[in-house]
């Protein structure tokens, strides 16, 4: 079942990887669901149920003209969790943007089914900077980001964007060419329309409300290095307003983790999720201290 169809009639295209707890992986912006492959090849080989899939108007899926708001985006994920039957014992881990997506399905559609959750390098709970938000990013930034995608998207990605999003410097390069290289093909291959919407939604939406509904375990993992998402405007002030999570600061490590600490990352998610024979949540490390050195 490669595609799902959403209530508005978008078709999604989902990976459906192994045998067990589902954990469901929701990618961030400009990227798809192949960001997930390395971790989605790790969980399923230990024993969970992986469900990756790519958002409206990315990847592989359709590019319909309206619905890039975090409403419609939560209900597109509820719809994938149906029609997928991963209706129960589910852990929603969303990266960046993927973050606002898992905030607002477990606010709009109470959490159903869901047992525990991630952010990784998440929006959540306010991007923008604001008199009541000190820390977030300045609105001249997020416009400079549509500006640059109007007049070369591809330039603007491979040049600008990627080389910040994974910590390139003058000095160094924690990934290889072909990696920016393989991040810009898959930007591209999103409609100009969602890139534009979407990055609207996840630099001005609000999930400061949203927090409350984290009923459940949440494991909070950022870069310390986040010159994309700030740390101080996100996963710091998320776990203030989550009540049962962990946040877990990756020293030095830039916004794309998933791909410089991709290990890291991967044994932590593994650590949380714990025993995949488990019908109910029994991972965690509740310590302060980060889960791998």
């Amino acid at each position: 079942m490669p595609y799902v169809k959403t209530r508005d009639g978008t078709d999604i295209y989902v990976k459906d990887w192994g045998n067990g707890r589902p954990v469901v992986l929701i990618h961030g912006w400009p990227l798809s669901s192949d960001m997930w492959d390395a971790q989605s090849m790790a969980l399923a080989d230990a024993g969970f149920r992986v469900i990756a899939y790519d958002r409206r108007g990315f990847g592989r899926s359709g590019q319909p003209w309206s619905g890039y708001d975090y409403d419609t985006l939560a209900d597109d994920l509820a719809d994938v969790l149906e029609a997928t039957g991963a209706n129960e014992n589910v852990t929603l881990v969303g990266f960046s943007m993927g973050g606002g997506e898992v905030a607002r399905y477990m606010s709009r559609h109470g959490g159903k089914g869901v047992i525990s959750t991630a952010l990784l390098g998440s929006v959540v709970p306010y991007m923008l900077k604001t008199d009541d938000n000190p820390n977030g990013v300045p609105e001249a930034t997020l416009q400079e980001i549509g500006d640059g995608i109007k007049k070369d998207r591809a330039d603007f990605f491979r040049n600008t964007f990627f080389g910040q999003f994974f910590g390139v410097g003058t000095f160094s390069s924690p990934v290889s060419d072909e990696v920016l290289h393989t991040a810009t093909r898959i930007a591209m291959d999103a409609s100009l329309k969602a890139t534009l919407a979407c990055a609207e939604s996840f630099g001005h939406t609000d999930f400061r409300g949203d927090l409350a509904s984290f009923t459940v375990p949440t494991l909070i993992v950022h870069g310390t290095a986040d010159k994309t998402v700030p740390i101080d405007a996100t996963a710091r002030e998320a776990v203030k307003g989550i009540p049962d999570a962990q946040l877990v600061e990756y020293d030095g490590e830039p916004h794309g983790f998933t791909e410089t600490a991709r290990d890291r990352i991967t044994k932590d998610l593994l650590t949380f999720l714990g025993d995949p024979g488990q019908q109910s949540f029994v991972g965690g490390n509740k310590s302060s201290e980060p889960l791998t050195a």
